[in-house]
């Protein structure tokens, strides 16, 4: 757009609906991100868009006095925008996930929908890969695909040439039956197979598929989670599934096979465990540990309010309107890593903590741990780069090595897992649609040994992820999206 437009001449239009914008905004970003704090709109909402590419056009549209502008149909859209009938009216929408909030608004008065094509997208066509994980003994290398919520599964020794445009999947696991959309983890069953993923923002499930589950398939089995669920690591020895929870700042632990809404065996959270928007999480059973890596920003929970013997009164428990909790604190903080013991639970501390500026911990996303020789591995999503720790580090320490540098292509890592058996180091890379893998003992500005991608290496990751809104800068003619 080459003139200013004031607000009053503008509208944003998603999937080609004519409707306020503050409705056509809150539609649009209701995926979610790995990042956000934010609550996207109701699941069912969620649920409808799921797949569903990003759509963002600016218009002039006339003024009609009294009553809400109807579009004229336009070209038929692209076939992956999912649309309802012409003849849909803003009630009908409303209602199919949404309590509708234009009662008050005459049926003959409130606009329709119809096949209006947008004037432009602003959309990354390619997989961006947030997650994985690697099993060494049957060479399967799975990859969580954020922006178009896909699972994805590949040959470890999977190499594309620069040349290529990508590399083919071997399966994909993907659509509205999978239950799997900002997956953010990965974990594959060293002894079924079974690869387990785990949605962050707008899915409160941990689905479970079978190595054979391909399609826009039901998972074989699903778990509710809570809310901002992010990373999941599995005690193979006691059958123990561990998740962490951003915005409750928690790690919830249950049984492996838990399904359903199955409860949690155990629950790690308050002020004292010092979780501050936990994303990354790993088990060191040799040396019995649980260690989980915080962003830093926080807004604790209280204690719990018992109900009160009066039904209804302040401070109940159910018959008061559901469970109640005294205020808690909150704070913006450094990043961090928390170690505790393996078996910790409730409000209590970590038996120590890495953090401080030497640390260069940046956002740390997933973490992972070589047990035999005590090394902890970060993926710092805002440095570009892997830091390696002694799990028996503490303080304000630096890093015992550094992978960063162009060399690396190292680029927004938000996945890391380990290959013990072929000593190998493999990274998700969100910022240009790759998974690249290291020597374990790659160290400074090294080069992967293998690199599978999912796009052209000429095209840019957009990265947009849970956009909470979007704005016009007239005067720079530039579109502004937070994530």
């Amino acid at each position: 757009m080459k003139q200013e437009r004031t607000l009053k001449s503008n509208i944003v239009r998603i999937a080609a609906f004519s409707l306020p914008l503050a409705f056509a905004v809150w539609v649009l970003f209701a995926q979610g991100s790995r990042h956000s704090g934010l609550t996207p709109v109701s699941q069912q909402t969620a649920h409808r868009l799921a797949g569903e590419p990003q759509l963002l056009s600016i218009e002039s549209i006339p003024a009609v006095e009294g009553e809400a502008c109807l579009w004229e149909p336009a070209s038929p859209p692209t076939p992956w925008l999912r649309r309802a009938s012409a003849n849909a009216t803003m009630a009908g929408l409303l209602q199919q996930g949404e309590e509708s909030s234009s009662a008050a608004v005459p049926m003959d008065k409130r606009p329709v929908e119809s096949d209006r094509a947008p004037v432009r997208v602003i959309h990354d066509p390619n997989p961006s890969f947030s997650a994985l994980a690697v099993e060494p003994a049957s060479g399967m290398l799975v990859v969580a695909d954020e922006n178009l919520f896909q699972v994805l599964e590949y040959n470890r020794t999977d190499n594309t040439p620069p040349s290529a445009k990508m590399t083919e999947p071997k399966r994909v696991i993907g659509g509205n039956k999978t239950k799997a959309e900002m997956m953010c983890g990965v974990y594959i069953d060293p002894k079924t197979l079974d690869t387990y993923v785990v949605n962050n923002d707008t899915q409160n499930w941990m689905a479970v598929f079978s190595k054979n589950a391909r399609g826009n398939v039901p998972p074989d089995r699903f778990l509710a989670v809570p809310h901002g669920t992010f990373g999941i690591t599995v005690n193979e020895n006691t059958q123990e599934l561990f998740l962490s929870v951003q915005h409750d700042n928690s790690v919830v632990v249950y049984k492996k096979t838990a399904s359903g809404n199955d409860k949690p065996l155990r629950v790690l959270a308050g002020d004292n465990t010092q979780l501050e928007d936990p994303h990354g999480i790993t088990v060191d059973t040799k040396h019995n540990l649980l260690i989980v890596a915080s962003h830093g920003n926080v807004s604790y929970r209280g204690n719990e309010v018992q109900p009160s013997a009066a039904a209804g009164e302040e401070g109940g428990g159910e018959a008061g309107g559901g469970t109640r909790y005294q205020p808690g604190s909150g704070k913006f903080g450094p990043p961090s890593i928390a170690i505790f013991s393996l078996d910790a639970q409730g409000n209590t501390a970590p038996l120590r903590r890495i953090v401080g500026p030497k640390t260069r911990l940046n956002w740390p996303a997933e973490i992972t741990v070589d047990e035999e020789r005590g090394d902890l591995y970060v993926a710092n999503d805002m440095d570009q780069s892997i830091t390696v720790f002694k799990v028996t580090d503490s303080g304000d320490v630096a890093p015992s090595r550094i992978i960063a540098g162009p060399k690396t292509e190292i680029r927004n890592p938000t996945g890391i897992a380990l290959d013990l058996k072929n000593r190998e180091m493999w990274i998700a890379n969100m910022g240009n649609h790759t998974a690249t893998a290291f020597h374990m003992d790659a160290e400074g500005n090294a080069a992967p040994i293998r690199t599978v991608r999912g796009g052209p290496r000429t095209e840019p990751s957009l990265m947009i992820g849970n956009p909470g809104g979007v704005a016009y800068d007239g005067k720079r003619a530039q579109i502004l999206v937070p994530n």
